[in-house]
């Protein structure tokens, strides 16, 4: 058995793995960059172009329908939810936060597949800014890992 503490080298290989990114086109300067960081680094840990499907949606609250039609396909072992959502100055922003996280979630754990979620939550947009890239790359480093301890489990 596998210690929790011992590297993850081996669990971040990518290869032969199909991973479904769906990205919200709110904030899109924000999502684009998102994007952007998340396909460079699951092709860097070797996942195929081929092998990654890349899906748009209006906003963070369309994204659990569009990661429910993906994995709903059983074509994929990861998704990625890409989104930002920045406070303004009504409880739009705590509704939007909520619902879309929650139906992250939902989708993830109805269908046993790993999500990783990066729909961003920030006070303005220099935050946002700030973590695109970083939070982009972090996505797909968990989509791959989780993808390869769950496939572990089965």
């Amino acid at each position: 058995m596998r210690n929790a503490n011992q590297g993850t080298a081996a669990s971040l290989d990518g290869k032969g793995l199909r991973i479904g990114i769906v990205q919200a086109r709110f904030n899109e300067n924000v999502t684009d960059a998102l994007a952007d960081a998340c396909r460079t680094e699951l092709l860097a840990l070797g996942v195929a172009e081929s092998d990654i499907d890349h899906w748009s949606v209006p906003g963070a609250l369309e994204v659990p329908t569009a990661l429910q039609a993906m994995a709903s396909s059983r074509r994929y072992q990861a998704l990625v939810a890409l989104g930002c959502i920045i406070r303004g100055e009504t409880y739009h922003f705590e509704l939007v936060a909520n619902e879309s996280g929650a139906g992250v979630s939902r989708v993830a754990l109805d269908h046993r597949l790993p999500i990783a979620n990066a729909i961003l939550t920030t006070e303005n947009l220099a935050q946002a800014v700030e973590r695109q890239t970083d939070k982009g790359r972090d996505a797909a480093r968990v989509a791959v890992e989780m993808a390869r301890l769950v496939a572990g489990a089965e």
